[in-house]
């Protein structure tokens, strides 16, 4: 599925397009415009919408039919807005379509890039450069569902939440960062807390340092995850890859996405690096639903996560283009007030 830019020329992508709830039905059309103008002359993409969210779900009670996943494991990616309405129990959205995805379509890797761009202030009195990318593990760790709970609503009930890791799972996630460091700076620290988790910690390490050996122009150094939440907001020049689980990676880039001036610039991929099955990209941000219907969404990280689709595709000129775009338009005007359209149409303007 990933091919150089001149292998896809004049290739056709099939694209499912979940806009989502609240903002995401109003961020995903400037990104398929400005994805659309920067890939002009060169692919063509056939998209195809699909009605998932929590909107359908206060409609008819789906979240993800199984018909309608079938259709899905057929693209060549995912673009996804946002999805979540306070109306629905916590959970049942996030379970029952965004793991569901991860976990159906094997998205085993969990990639947000974390850049301070020129323009945005970030909430540090003195932020320095801040250009990493966390690797997060998707499909293993305490998000798999093991666990349970008895006694229910007595006071006696007792939940548990099973952590579960596998060496094929870490290790395919290991390898992942080490290519990618290769591609950048040419480091990975790993996150953990082997201290207390010493069974799944020592897993992570003991692979980690096997497959070091295989790229030895990569330096590794390990953190234990509370010293990481506190030198990502005292030296986060001092990160390229951040590699890390599931759980702990949820929290990194919450807080990396914060540091770089909010979640408005960051975009993820859910990635299935094999390409046995499509990947999804989408703004790491919520629905919104306070701001929902306004028009003043800012579609930076969707457009964004565009660009992260093309890479993954292997289609990396426009890539490029989209991203030159974002950093000149976040330059000149990232302070100004301007509505989602405004937004969109002065990024495509820069195309």
């Amino acid at each position: 599925m990933t091919h150089s830019t001149e292998q896809a020329s004049n290739r056709t992508y099939n694209i499912a397009v979940i806009p989502g709830d609240g903002i995401g039905k109003e961020i995903v059309p400037p990104a398929q415009a400005v994805l659309e103008k920067a890939t002009e002359g060169l692919v063509n993409f056939n998209y195809e919408t699909f009605d998932l969210g929590a909107e359908r779900y206060l409609r008819d009670g789906s979240t993800l039919p199984d018909d309608e996943l079938e259709r899905i494991k057929t693209k060549d990616a995912i673009l996804l807005g946002a999805v979540g309405d306070p109306r629905i129990k916590a959970g049942i959205i996030e379970r029952g379509l965004l793991l569901k995805l991860r976990f159906a379509l094997d998205q085993y890797i969990n990639l947000r890039p974390s850049r301070l761009y020129d323009g945005v202030k970030s909430p540090l009195a003195n932020p320095g450069k801040i250009d990493f990318v966390v690797v997060r593990e998707g499909t293993e760790g305490l998000y798999v569902g093991a666990g349970g709970a008895i006694r229910r609503g007595t006071p006696h009930e007792v939940a548990t939440e099973v952590s579960i890791n596998t060496a094929f799972g870490v290790e395919r996630v290991v390898r992942y960062a080490f290519a990618l460091a290769m591609k950048r700076r040419r480091h990975v620290t790993l996150v953990h807390k082997k201290n207390v988790l010493t069974n799944a910690g020592d897993m992570w390490q003991r692979i980690v340092n096997a497959v070091a050996r295989e790229f030895p122009e990569v330096t590794t150094d390990y953190q234990h995850v509370d010293a990481a939440t506190i030198f990502i907001v005292t030296d986060p020049s001092r990160f390229d890859v951040i590699l890390t689980d599931n759980l702990f990676g949820d929290i990194l880039t919450d807080e990396a996405g914060a540091v770089v001036g909010g979640v408005g610039y960051s975009a993820s991929g859910n990635i299935n690096a094999s390409n046995e099955y499509p990947s999804m990209f989408e703004p790491i941000h919520g629905s919104a639903p306070d701001i929902a219907g306004k028009g003043i969404a800012n579609p930076t990280a969707a457009i964004l996560s565009t660009a992260l689709m093309l890479r993954h595709l292997g289609i990396d000129e426009p890539a490029d283009r989209i991203e030159a775009a974002v950093e000149a338009d976040i330059k000149e005007l990232a302070a100004a007030k301007r509505s989602t359209a405004e937004v969109g149409a002065d990024i495509l303007a820069r195309l």
